[in-house]
């Protein structure tokens, strides 16, 4: 099946995802005459101008982002002949929830989120599970209408804890860019000889070790977290982890690592264990399909006390 690329414009209203959009299509290097179906699912007081196109095989749609169905999107995707999509995201909608009714053909090729910094942080303050949605999943966030010599470093912060890949652009009212090129070290050393976490640690190493499991193969770690298993590997395999809350109370959820082990059968479910392992990347069923990282525990030290913090943030 040939897969459609979809490029996804992110941010809240009137953050200038408009406004790019425009000028991307205006830009004859991306706009060479392929096939374009521009899906809009947030109106703001930008608007396109076709006229400016090099290439007039631009088809927009203004679609509701809530209620937009599977056979909705295919059938436009077929109506035009599409060779890629451009959609421009509602802000106050999730980006995962659209994601699920993409077409089987639709494979996001970019994603990238735009922030006006002068109502930014107000957002993350009343809305942060609407500002993380689009972070986590963003290569590129731009913090646009900053003024020169602006202290950029909680825009830096922000993205990278929700993010730590993420590429971060300022563009000042001045007209000029700038790229964030603040190195964030990691609170812990993977070149030891044994990788020690910390408590707090926990989510940063969880999500780092996923995001970039080749980059751990090989290596031996230890840290605390709470025994669960495995419906279908309950001898000799389960999964040390812990909740982890990314934004808010309402995305709590249970991070786990499976984990081989011939004990495993007799580790009591939640309860909490010293774990030191060896890190491998491989493919695992709860990967679906993809390479992350599975453990070979050479210790577990039961009835070890709770994690403080007992629930990880990032």
């Amino acid at each position: 099946m040939q897969q459609i690329p979809v490029y996804v414009f992110t941010g809240f209203l009137d953050s200038g995802k408009t406004k790019f959009i425009q000028e991307t299509l205006e830009d004859p290097r991306f706009n060479a005459g392929e096939r374009t179906l521009l899906l809009v699912f947030e109106e703001g007081e930008e608007e396109y101008d076709f006229s400016a196109y090099p290439s007039q095989n631009v088809y927009m749609e203004v679609l509701d982002q809530q209620t937009v169905t599977t056979r909705e999107l295919s059938a436009l995707s077929k109506k035009y002949r599409a060779e890629r999509v451009v959609a421009e995201l509602n802000g106050m909608q999730q980006v995962g929830d659209l994601y699920m009714r993409f077409p089987d053909d639709w494979a996001v090729a970019q994603e990238v989120m735009f922030a006006d910094s002068t109502t930014f942080l107000t957002y993350n303050s009343n809305m942060r599970n609407l500002v993380m949605d689009k972070l986590v999943g963003a290569q590129m966030v731009v913090f646009n209408r900053l003024e020169k010599g602006q202290d950029t470093m909680p825009f830096h912060k922000l993205a990278r804890a929700a993010n730590r890949r993420i590429d971060i652009l300022y563009d000042y009212t001045d007209g000029t860019t700038e790229m964030d090129d603040v190195v964030d070290p990691l609170p812990f050393d993977i070149n030891a000889p044994v990788i020690e976490v910390k408590d707090e640690d926990f989510a940063l190493w969880y999500r780092d070790v996923t995001e970039e499991p080749e980059k751990y193969d090989g290596k031996m770690v230890r840290f605390k977290a709470q025994v669960a298993m495995l419906r279908r590997d309950r001898d000799g395999m389960f999964a040390p982890g812990r909740f982890v809350m990314t934004c808010c109370v309402e995305d709590i959820q249970f991070c786990g690592i499976p984990c081989r082990y011939a004990d495993a059968k007799n580790l009591e479910s939640r309860g909490w264990v010293l774990v030191t392992a060896k890190i491998s990347a491989e493919k695992h069923r709860l990967y679906k399909g993809e390479v992350g990282p599975v453990l070979t525990a050479t210790e577990v030290v039961r009835n070890v006390p709770p994690a403080d913090p007992d629930v990880a943030t990032f």
